[in-house]
């Protein structure tokens, strides 16, 4: 068998915040948003809604579209580096609300490449026979690391969680190929400051380390999966910045309609960028039984991560 998505979803919160009102918090304008990212708004969670909550909501619609009772889920996986609390993880809480009694549950770190990591894990699990049904969730809630005077990241940055059910598929389906890697030497590039609990960032090295590794790893995960750049269907790229996106896109030469790009609603949300993408490109009718898809995103650590696949179970 193989092991691939049996269902997704996504949320974000309500409360929506343009680059207009950004104007009038930090010394930035509309245009060099819109022009610099491709960003012109994004969500960001009240108070009284924590990375919990956001997973949670996801995760339903997630179960309800693979049509898997939370019961039956052997594992839960959340990807976040903005827990409620250190401890209890963010999976436990889920595991208790969803009323997923026999499922193991743990988060991992890897900041906006998690939800990768997650996957990658999850597949593990699934192929060694020791799990059969995985929830995956990237969540984070950014804006309570966030400084909202620094212009060089809040105006980057929104909350919101995406979720996918993998599973046992048809052994020609699913996950064909992967990508892992790390970059310790570059932690300092992207990081969340202990002093003052922001998080803060190198927009050039990191600019640079991205346009250099998401094409790269797309590219390697086409070649591992025995597959040419011409037999790709459709990309999921980190929604990080439209020129990082774009760079990937041209390096297997496909066209912008088959590339995932919902950075204008949402922004960059980590490690729920590349699920929420995903989950909004399904609900669109974009990506179809058969296709070869490309999952691909890089983070803070540093790290990166890619997946080649084709659709459907």
């Amino acid at each position: 068998m193989g092991v691939g998505v049996l269902g997704a979803g996504h949320y974000a919160p309500e409360n929506v915040v343009t680059n207009k009102e950004l104007e009038k918090i930090v010394d930035t304008t509309d245009e060099w948003i819109r022009t610099r990212t491709g960003i012109e708004e994004r969500r960001i969670a009240t108070d009284d809604e924590d990375t919990s909550d956001m997973a949670y909501k996801a995760a339903v619609t997630a179960l309800k579209d693979a049509g898997t009772k939370a019961e039956d889920l052997d594992l839960i996986l959340v990807a976040t580096v903005t827990p409620d609390t250190p401890f209890p993880s963010v999976s436990c809480m889920l595991q208790e609300r969803l009323g997923a009694s026999k499922a193991a549950a743990m988060d991992l770190g890897a900041a906006c490449a998690g939800f990768m990591y997650a996957m990658i894990t999850a597949q593990q699990y699934i192929e060694t026979g020791a799990y059969d049904n995985i929830l995956i969730i990237g969540v984070d809630k950014l804006s309570k690391i966030i400084n909202w005077s620094d212009r060089n990241t809040c105006v980057l940055l929104g909350d919101g969680a995406g979720a996918a059910v993998l599973g046992k598929v048809s052994p020609e389906k699913g996950i064909l190929s992967f990508e892992l890697g790390a970059d310790g030497s570059g932690g300092k590039e992207l990081f969340q400051n202990n002093e003052t609990g922001y998080l803060e960032m190198n927009g050039r090295e990191v600019y640079k380390f991205a346009v250099r590794q998401m094409p790269q790893s797309t590219a390697n995960v086409v070649e591992k999966a025995g597959l040419k750049k011409e037999d790709v269907d459709f990309l999921v790229p980190h929604q990080a910045n439209i020129r990082i996106m774009n760079a990937a896109r041209e390096r297997i030469g496909i066209s912008e309609d088959k590339m995932a790009k919902v950075i204008q609603w949402y922004g960059n949300n980590s490690s729920a960028s590349i699920p929420i993408a995903l989950s909004e490109s399904l609900q669109q009718g974009k990506i179809k039984d058969e296709d070869i898809v490309v999952l691909v995103g890089f983070g803070g650590g540093l790290t990166w991560g890619a997946v080649a696949l084709r659709w459907g179970k």
